[in-house]
């Protein structure tokens, strides 16, 4: 008879286990066979046996169980039936046996102590749970107690008892201060194992009144506290001294010091004692001494060795702790307490007894009808349990009768069982140390065959490697498995297969050929049932170029190379390792396809280097090791294309798809950035390389997709930063099979060219898409929408078809297919077209035209109907065209301007039209073939709008207070002009804009004339024509009135500086000839005004004057400053309303600029005025050279000047100083006067020779001064070089002669003295 394997039951408690001796069923694991399957009842969660619970909460009693169908639950207590509905406190849990009694509304917890059992049941059996007994637990208070101090002298023995009330479960105890910190302990204080404090010497640091002992009731999380206990230590010490005041001498030296004494146990006491423990539990084994010094324990036991691995010393080894104790460690266990006077010792007797426990505990049994079957109940203990047997929780002697069940002992033999003899079996082994409780159920079943394992279950496995094919199965009786290999093959036998017992079949060695598809049948008396699985055989992994030893020199870069060859259909992954370890984490390990290189190696990257390659079905690996040695001279790198690669090697070959594989060349110093993979159809374009794909440098094999009916060949070109390698050798040519075209032709289109055909066209498919010889096109087709067979017609491998005698512009369905001499590609999509296109047949009606505004107009009309339209309707097209211009009444060229408004829109805009004119336009429909008829054409005009600017404005015939106007009428006056707006306004120096003057003039006038105007001023002119609508936009010019010449004459100067004012004319315009007399027109004066600004200048002041026009009590200011400075105006009030006002406190010879202006009049002042001071001043500028009294005066001066040089002469040669030298060391100012570059001489001239007089409008007699004071300037400021002429001393005489004595002045040989003005300048 066949032994059965069993499967473990710790993952379902379904799982049913073989009995010895009598075949049974395996039940396995499958959740929907243990669903359907009749079963009886399993208790799975019940509550402990000596179940202690918390009287302040609910009491909840778990009963859990399962069975089919679900179990009904009941409950005894105290061994009667507890009816849990006549109890408001108790409930059961839905679908479920377990009890929750409600302490916590109103119930005592005491009330439910007791014993406890639960039934499960259904229509298979009943089963019971332990017997669980229920008790609250307990946490009682310390008993009131008058404790004394204890009073102890040092090197005594000392015990403090704890006495802890009795709770359920026993309290934990710990010894604590009035701070709440644990009391340290040691080999001399500890606490013993029923709670005291044992003391083996006290010393006087164990004096303390707060010596409190603490008991933890766990269960209820109350914590006990006892009454402090307080200990004094005295020494002889201090007892000496308290006793010498009554003692004498003698006395006092017969009390004893502290002695030493041996051991003596304090616990436990006498020479021997017993302990008896149960098997499996803790041996706690103790004895605590007494003793000074303090001793020290150590334990043995006698006749034997302590246990290993399950031995402990605890408490300062005062504790023998002893684990999972067993009858073998029942004996004599000796502590030996020692110190230097001696030991005690103490034997302790142990005796292990055994609660009932498991030797074979009773298992679930299935069995089919007529079958035998046992029932084994084993237990032993200390003493040796009695066994008892009980059948659906009946004991077996007063159950139902079941002849096919015999009670022998601690067994049950079963003979010929049938459906009626399943029940739940309870087991009882019990002593007096507690008991034990099995349920085991006898479930008979019958049941046909089922296969378990998933239909068509995919097994992959490597060749040469073992293959298992699960047939996992269930039926009662249990059916017999047989194994086919295919669908309809033989029954599987011979030495290369082995079937295992729970139907497996195992082919040891697995090649190529085991791949397919394999059958299992399962058959009982009951029925039969197969399954298939398939079986998938591939290629072993392989490293075909392991990676290599290598020796680099450090800094340098390293390439380790793991090449492989896998089976197509499996993705392998790559691990590389360093020393069995990972790879550091450095960005320098750069990890590729089927490459390792490091950069920038190390001498830490020395090592062994392992290429792993795993996936999911084997794993292989090589390794090679990296030596790093030092870096010689670094030789110049030479950088070069790559070298082809070689060895391409094509695998996995099928119809659609192959792997290529090649290894690259060598990489010449620059890395490979990617491999460019080229083919060759030697059937269709031999000798034409066509590109394939590419892949990164770091990867050495692709899989291809191939098109059938190709002739392949490949070549590999690798490619780096300096550029491609030559190709590869090409590969072997594969030939792949004809098949049927995988696609059909694209860009089907449909489009008559004439109004009776249809011209199909497609795109035709490439020689490689054909998939096989024979290559031809099913064109069809027929009209939509009409219940119509298709047209068919075969044609050769062409891309155009034209079908004939068509109605105009109908719809089409048209599909192409494409097919050779094996078949037809996949049915086509169909496409809609259309046969060819005719002119539109009617043009739009009920055309309106809405005009929005002078240019913009709105259109409408009614769209054609759509069968008139014999095409497809692209849009409309609004022609429209200017008739004639309504204010011209002339007419022009028409130019028609077309709008096209796409699909089938009904109205547009029609913009730019030009105002106050006359339109016409018509609508058109336009589909493919082009326009139809127009409708007839549509009338409308616009609006008057503004007018465009005038086509000119000139400025002419300025005078001193006039301006002539001319214009010409607007380009597009858009409607009738009704008049023209002139406006213009005064500019001033700072162009500022003055007060804006209007003036309306008719529409009929082309010229004007102002007057009344300001002399020399600009004006600003804006001039627009207006019609009706309103005005139009306007054009602008300035022009500038002519100087009155006879006022300006005696105060105008030259300019000083470009840009100054407008002292001359800045616009003029040429006369214009007009056959039209000019309109006059008086323009008011402009008021008010400041003009005729004046000044007189002196050294340090200036006389300013000025005319004002306009509203009496003005109050003037004067603001000024230096010419060409970028400094604020100075600002002067004048007081009054005087027409003129003096500056004083100016620079002599500083040009400055002066305006005037009015208080209170926004932005109102004069132009600018320019003047310089200067050592004479004058009013008017008059040639005062030609003046009698000058002459004179001059004669004087130079008469002084001859007899002031005489008398210097004679000083000199005498060697004294002259006057003027006496003047000039007083004075002592080197840079007093300037000189001219050319003669040496002060004055207006540029020469010695001409005698100019001052020029015409200067107000200064001359742009160089003398300063009198001392002054900063150098004499470069004044003169174009630095040329100046001093005698020998330092003394500068230029100024006295025109001529050195020695030499002459530099650019000058005349020896004329200089005029009388610059004499006179001179001694100012």
């Amino acid at each position: 008879m066949m032994k059965k394997k069993s499967i473990s039951a710790s993952k379902a408690s379904l799982v049913l286990f073989l009995c010895q001796m009598i075949s049974a069923l395996d039940v396995p694991l499958d959740s929907k066979l243990l669903e359907e399957l009749l079963q009886p009842p399993t208790i799975t969660q019940q509550s402990p046996k000596d179940y202690i619970v918390d009287p302040r909460e609910n009491i909840v009693i778990q009963c859990e169980a399962k069975g089919k169908p679900p179990p009904s639950f009941s409950w005894t207590r105290n061994g009667t039936h507890f009816d849990i509905d006549k109890d408001a406190q108790v409930t059961m849990k839905p679908n479920s046996g377990t009890l929750v009694i409600n302490i916590m509304n109103g119930g005592k917890a005491e009330a439910y102590e007791g014993v406890y059992q639960c039934t499960a049941r259904n229509e298979r059996g009943a089963a019971i749970s332990n017997n669980i007994v229920i008790r609250p637990s307990r946490s009682p208070l310390w008993t009131k107690e008058k404790l004394e101090p204890n009073h102890v002298r040092e090197g005594d023995s000392l015990v403090l008892h704890c006495r802890p009330p009795v709770g359920l479960p026993p309290p934990i105890i710990f010894w604590m201060d009035n701070a709440f910190q644990r009391l340290p302990q040691s080999e001399r204080v500890s606490q013993g194992l029923n709670g005291d404090l044992y003391f083996s010497n006290v010393q006087p640091e164990d004096t303390r009144e707060d010596y409190i002992c603490y008991a933890r009731f766990n269960h209820t999380q109350t914590i006990q506290q006892k009454q402090p206990i307080s200990v004094k230590v005295f020494s002889m010490d201090s007892l000496n001294d308290t006793i010498a005041a009554n003692l004498s001498d003698t006395d006092i030296y017969g009390a004893k010091p502290v002695t030493e004494r041996q051991p003596i146990l304090l616990t436990p006491t006498g020479s021997t004692s017993t302990k008896v423990e149960l098997r499996g539990n803790v041996l706690l084994l103790e004895c605590i001494a007494a003793g000074l010094p303090t001793p020290v324990i150590r334990w043995i036991k006698e006749g034997g060795e302590l246990p290993v691995n399950r031995t402990f010393f605890e408490n300062f080894k005062k504790t023998l702790k002893i684990i999972d104790v067993s009858e073998a460690d029942s004996g004599n266990y000796k502590c030996i307490a020692r110190n230097m006077l001696g030991s005690v010792h103490h034997v302790i007797s142990v005796t292990v007894k055994a609660a009932p426990y498991w030797i074979t505990a009773p298992r679930n049994l299935v069995l089919s009808p007529g079958e035998d079957g046992t029932l084994i109940c084993r237990a032993n203990g200390n003493p040796k349990p009695n066994i008892s047997w009980f059948a659906n929780g009946v004991p077996i002697a007063i159950a139902p009768e079941d002849p096919s069940r015999k009670v022998d002992g601690d067994t049950i033999i079963f003979s010929h069982v049938q459906e009626r003899s399943s029940a739940v079996y309870q087991c009882n082994a019990s002593n007096e140390y507690g008991y034990l409780l099995a349920n085991a159920f006898v479930n008979v079943l019958a049941e046909p065959p089922r296969v378990l394992t998933p239909a068509n279950k995919l097994y992959q496995v490597i060749a040469d490697s073992p293959a298992l094919l699960d047939c996992a199965y269930f039926g009662s009786p249990k059916p017999e498995i047989e194994w086919f290999k295919g669908v309809k093959g033989s029954i599987l036998r011979g030495n290369e297969y082995v079937f295992h017992d729970n139907g497996t079949l195992e082919i040891p060695v697995a090649q190529k050929d085991s791949t397919g598809t394999y059958t299992c049948v399962a058959r009982n008396e009951l029925g039969k049932v197969q399954n298939e699985v398939r079986l998938e055989v591939k290629d072993p992994t392989m490293i075909i170029k392991q990676p290599e030893y290598k020796v680099i020199q450090r800094y340098g870069q390293v390439s380790f190379e793991c090449i492989i060859r896998h089976d197509s259909t499996l993705l392998p992954t790559v691990i590389w390792l360093k020393d069995n370890d990972e790879l550091p984490d450095d960005e320098r390990f750069l990890v590729g396809k089927d490459n390792l290189t490091i950069m920038n190696v190390t001498d830490k990257d020395d090592g062994t280097y392992t290429c792993i390659v795993n996936t999911t079905l084997d794993s292989v690996s090589a390794s090679a090791v990296l030596t790093v040695v030092a870096a010689p001279p670094t030789p110049a790198i030479i950088y070069a294309r790559p070298n082809p690669p070689f060895d391409l090697e094509l695998t996995g070959q099928l119809e659609r798809s192959v792997e290529l594989s090649w290894i690259p060349g060598d990489e010449n110093n620059s890395p490979i950035r990617n491999f460019v993979i080229e083919y060759e159809d030697g059937l269709h374009e031999p000798g034409v390389w066509h590109y394939q794909t590419e892949v990164p440098g770091t990867q050495t094999t692709v899989q291809l997709k191939l098109s059938p009916y190709v002739n392949y060949s490949f070549r590999v070109i690798a490619v780096n930063e300096i550029g491609r390698s030559q190709p590869s050798e090409p590969s072997e040519q594969y030939l792949t099979k004809s098949a049927n075209p995988d696609e059909n032709p694209s860009n089907v289109q449909g489009i008559g060219s004439e109004p009776d055909n249809l011209v199909i066209t497609w795109e035709s498919l490439k020689g490689f898409q054909s998939n096989g010889p024979g290559l031809q096109y099913k064109v069809s087709w027929r009209q939509k929408d009409v219940d119509d067979e298709w047209t068919s017609v075969i044609v050769a491998n062409v891309s155009k078809y034209i079908v004939s005698g068509t109605p105009t512009f109908v719809p089409y369905e048209i599909k192409v297919q494409a097919l050779n001499d094996l078949g037809y590609a996949p049915e086509p999509s169909e496409v809609i077209g259309h046969s060819g296109e005719d002119l539109p047949m009617v043009a739009p009606g009920n055309v309106q035209v809405h005009v929005i505004n002078s240019t913009l107009a709105k259109v409408h009309w009614d769209p054609v109907p759509l069968k008139t339209v014999r095409g497809h309707l692209q849009g409309y097209k609004v022609y429209y065209w200017k008739v004639q211009s309504l204010s011209r009444r002339s007419r022009r060229h028409v130019e028609k301007k077309i709008l096209t408004f796409r699909g089938n829109k009904t109205f547009g805009m029609l913009p730019g039209l030009e105002p106050y004119s006359s339109y016409k336009l018509n609508v058109r429909v336009v589909n493919g073939k082009g326009e139809g008829p127009a409708s007839p054409d549509k009338v409308f005009k616009t609006p008057e709008g503004v007018p465009s600017s005038p086509s000119f404005l000139k400025i002419t015939n300025p005078t001193l207070d006039s301006l002539t106007l001319e214009w010409g009428s607007p380009t597009h006056p858009n409607g009738v002009l009704t008049s023209y707006i002139l406006k213009f306004q005064p500019i001033n120096n700072t162009h500022e804009l003055g007060p804006l003057v209007e003036i309306r003039i008719p529409a009929n006038e082309s010229s004007l004339i102002l007057k009344n105007l300001n002399y020399s001023t600009r004006y600003k002119f804006y001039f627009n024509a207006q019609t009706s609508v309103g005005s139009g936009s306007q054009i602008t010019e300035e022009a500038v009135t002519i100087m009155d010449e006879g006022k300006m004459a005696g105060i105008l100067r030259p300019a000083v500086g470009a840009g100054k004012g407008y002292s001359e004319i800045l616009f003029a315009t040429s006369p214009v000839m007009h056959t039209v007399r000019p309109t006059f027109y008086k323009v008011q004066p402009l008021y008010p005004r400041i003009r005729n600004v004046t000044t007189a200048a002196a050294e340090t002041y200036a006389n300013i004057s000025w005319e004002y026009e306009g509203p009496d009590h003005a109050n003037f200011y004067v603001e000024y400053g230096v010419a060409g400075s970028k400094e604020d105006w100075k600002k002067e009030i004048v007081n009054g309303s005087r027409s003129f006002f003096v500056l004083k406190g100016l620079t002599p010879g500083t040009a400055y600029k002066v305006r005037v202006g009015a208080e209170g009049l926004s932005g109102f002042r004069s132009s600018e005025d320019v003047f310089e001071t200067g050592p004479a001043m004058a009013s008017r500028q008059i040639d005062i050279a030609t003046q009698g009294w000058f002459i004179g005066l001059m004669c004087a001066v130079a008469l002084l000047i001859l007899i002031l040089l005489i008398v210097c002469f004679i000083r000199r040669n005498k060697g004294g100083k002259y006057p003027v030298k006496e003047k000039e060391d007083a004075h002592a100012d080197p840079e007093i006067q300037p000189m001219k570059e050319d003669d040496g001489t002060f004055g207006e001239y540029s020469d010695a020779e001409d005698h100019k007089p001052l020029k015409k409008g200067s107000r200064t007699p001359s742009d160089r001064t003398v300063k009198k004071e001392d002054s900063d300037d150098s004499l470069v400021d004044y003169g174009e070089g630095v040329n100046g002429q001093f005698n020998e001393d330092g003394s500068f005489i230029g100024q006295y002669s025109g001529k050195k004595e020695k030499e002459p002045a530099e650019g000058n040989e005349s020896s004329e003295a200089p005029s009388p003005v610059n004499a006179m300048n001179s001694f100012v």
